[in-house]
């Protein structure tokens, strides 16, 4: 593999930063009326798309963050957002009535969890779908 000019990790250490060929390609200094072609070139350069691979892999893995603290904000997320609140009028006055703060961002942390766990496994034999009952499908007898 060839090795890069300093321009050229310039090109990687600024496309990384922005996914902006064309910009990355101005800010390493290539002088260029077409900086997309010039990106678009670079782009296609093996040994440049190694190196961007290389360095954001290099960028994860320093991430370092431990299951623990996923599945910890994960619940924090869900907990919150299906939290019960006061439906409140014009005026600001409690109405007696409540909801859920965000429920889309809670059962989307749900999810996201099962899947984080492996809990979402559909071969499993005691898995059973959900059945969803919404307003529309509602009725006394179910009440």
């Amino acid at each position: 593999m060839k090795k890069l000019t300093n321009q050229q990790k310039k090109f990687v250490s600024e496309y990384i930063k922005s996914l902006n060929g064309e910009l990355s390609a101005g800010l390493a200094g290539y002088k260029s009326k077409n900086l997309k072609e010039v990106a678009e070139r670079l782009l296609s350069n093996n040994s440049v798309i190694n190196e961007i691979k290389l360095q954001i892999k290099n960028e994860v893995s320093s991430l370092c963050v431990n299951k623990g603290y996923v599945v910890q904000k994960l619940l924090q997320i869900a907990e919150f957002s299906l939290t019960e609140e006061d439906i409140l009028d014009k005026e600001g006055t409690p109405t007696g009535k409540k909801k859920l703060r965000d429920t889309s961002a809670g059962l989307k942390a749900l999810e996201n969890l099962c899947k984080y766990l492996g809990l979402n496994n559909q071969d499993d034999e005691n898995y059973k779908p959900a059945k969803i009952i919404t307003i529309s499908n509602l009725d006394q007898d179910k009440i």
